[in-house]
């Protein structure tokens, strides 16, 4: 199985972005941020990356495709710390009618490669502890872990 990447356009970003970002402060909040803050640091981050919507230099945000049908999509982009070599995955979803199928897989494979081919040594991402799915792929396609954040809620 593979998929392909087509950029999104102006217009289809604009619309697709609201979503990922109101899932973005929902990720933080079941990782136990409060909500205010996680609202506030995906307001910034959108600021900085996608300023009103419009990618920024080095942001590249796509559809995920099979054949005709949308399957998922993918946010790629520099690293804010504006590493030449070092890539980031923003945001990677494979829509729910599609899960279970190997698309997850394939999308990180085509992230990579089309990675590698912007001058890319180095591809990382952020994956929330909650997400056991997501962790498990990330460690079968050979991500290490760079760092664990852990808290224990005391009642």
């Amino acid at each position: 199985m593979s998929v392909s990447l087509q950029p999104m356009t102006p217009g289809e970003l604009v619309a697709w972005l609201p979503g990922v970002m109101e899932d973005y402060v929902h990720q933080r909040v079941l990782a136990g941020e409060d909500e205010a803050a996680a609202r506030a640091t995906a307001a910034a981050q959108t600021e900085e990356l996608a300023p009103g919507g419009v990618a920024a230099e080095g942001q590249h945000f796509f559809w995920q495709r099979d054949g005709d049908a949308v399957v998922g999509a993918l946010w790629l982009g520099r690293t804010l710390q504006r590493l030449t070599d070092s890539w980031y995955v923003y945001f990677v979803v494979v829509h729910d009618e599609f899960r279970g199928r190997g698309y997850g897989r394939a999308a990180m494979l085509a992230a990579e490669e089309w990675t590698k081919r912007q001058g890319a040594r180095y591809l990382g991402l952020n994956v929330f502890g909650h997400n056991h799915v997501a962790r498990n792929l990330y460690e079968l396609l050979g991500y290490e872990t760079m760092a664990t954040q852990m808290r224990k809620e005391l009642a």
